[in-house]
């Protein structure tokens, strides 16, 4: 039996959890960052707060104990959101040791050194002295359905394909399944690029504009997304795949979307705070991800309109019709331009 930590006790850190431990075949700790949240969901064996309904299984051990959560751990799954994975690192770091495999959902890239969530944990690790495989996970997946039991497929991205192929045996599991990739690079900009357009497609439904929009926008979408992907590194095909095209079109049609939310909450007049306070503590990772991409691009040279416009309007308040008459009335050009 594998043990493995899942490292954040958000939506989707519990759901995999509960996919994990249902199998009986492996041995599951979620690790929270607050004490009092751990004991609460030990009593009360569910995550009220971010998954309420879909309730633990008698041996699936929930800890706020860092050393308890890591040290014994064979595989350890990050699922804390990007603007705190380097801190949680910073505490977590010092239990690490060599033969552990590190899988990363977290999806964003890092404001100011714009770097790709696996490049910060690369770089924690490096501050250590520790050299550790270090993979991502992505792909459509709402928690609430994986938490439920419905199909999921997801990538599974290592540098090394051995490595890729143990995780996918160790976690496909009933409703879960997991294909390979070695793509880093392209799996995680795809995840973190899809956010940003979501917000998109829910400005798009709070303005009204029907599904002609929502098709094009989607497909514009991930030519943007697959122009930055390939400029960090990564390959185009990947952006066709789970990782890519396939989170894209959950993100942006489906209602449990926490960014298509933020957007179409934008697009009825709403004000930013206002709707990230209305969220309950889950985080919409597009709002971050937006400037922090934009700064990637410029560096990289990759031209991104539809990032542009929607950085105006969630950090300078731009109208969002007025954004959408923007792109509407961008010079023409080729398609595969």
């Amino acid at each position: 039996m594998s043990r493995i930590s899942v490292l954040g006790a958000g939506a989707w850190g519990t759901a995999l959890a509960l996919v994990l431990a249902r199998s009986g075949e492996n041995e599951v700790t979620l690790w929270s960052h607050r004490p009092e949240a751990a004991e609460e969901m030990n009593n009360a064996r569910e995550n009220r707060r971010f998954l309420p309904g879909y309730f633990f299984p008698g041996d699936l051990e929930v800890t706020a104990d860092d050393a308890q959560a890591v040290v014994d751990a064979d595989i350890l799954v990050i699922a804390v959101p990007s603007e705190f994975l380097r801190p949680t690192l910073a505490r977590l770091v010092p239990f690490m040791h060599s033969g552990q495999i590190i899988v990363s959902t977290t999806k964003g890239i890092e404001d100011q050194t714009y770097l790709r969530m696996s490049e910060v944990i690369h770089a924690c690790l490096a501050e250590a002295k520790l050299d550790l495989p270090v993979g991502v996970l992505s792909g459509p997946s709402f928690a609430q359905e994986t938490a439920a039991g419905m199909p999921t497929a997801v990538t599974i991205a290592f540098a090394d394909p051995a490595v890729a192929s143990q995780i996918q045996h160790e976690f496909s599991k009933g409703s879960l399944r997991l294909y390979t990739n070695t793509d880093v690079a392209g799996v995680e900009i795809g995840g973190a690029l899809k956010n940003v357009i979501a917000i998109a497609a829910g400005v798009l439904a709070g303005l009204g504009m029907g599904q002609n929009s929502v098709a094009a926008l989607i497909t514009r979408g991930i030519a943007e997304m697959t122009r930055l992907a390939v400029a960090a590194g990564g390959q185009q095909q990947t952006l066709a795949g789970l990782s890519g095209i396939g989170d894209l079109v959950l993100t942006c049609t489906g209602s449990l979307s926490r960014n298509r939310t933020v957007g179409s909450e934008l697009g009825r007049g709403r004000k930013l705070p206002e709707i990230l306070d209305g969220l309950g503590g889950k985080v919409a990772e597009g709002v971050r991800t937006t400037r922090a991409a934009l700064g990637l691009a410029r560096k990289l040279d990759v031209h991104m309109p539809i990032t542009e416009q929607m950085e105006l309007i969630l950090d300078e308040g731009k109208d969002p019709m007025q954004a959408i008459r923007d792109l509407m009335l961008r010079p023409m050009r080729d398609e595969e331009d």
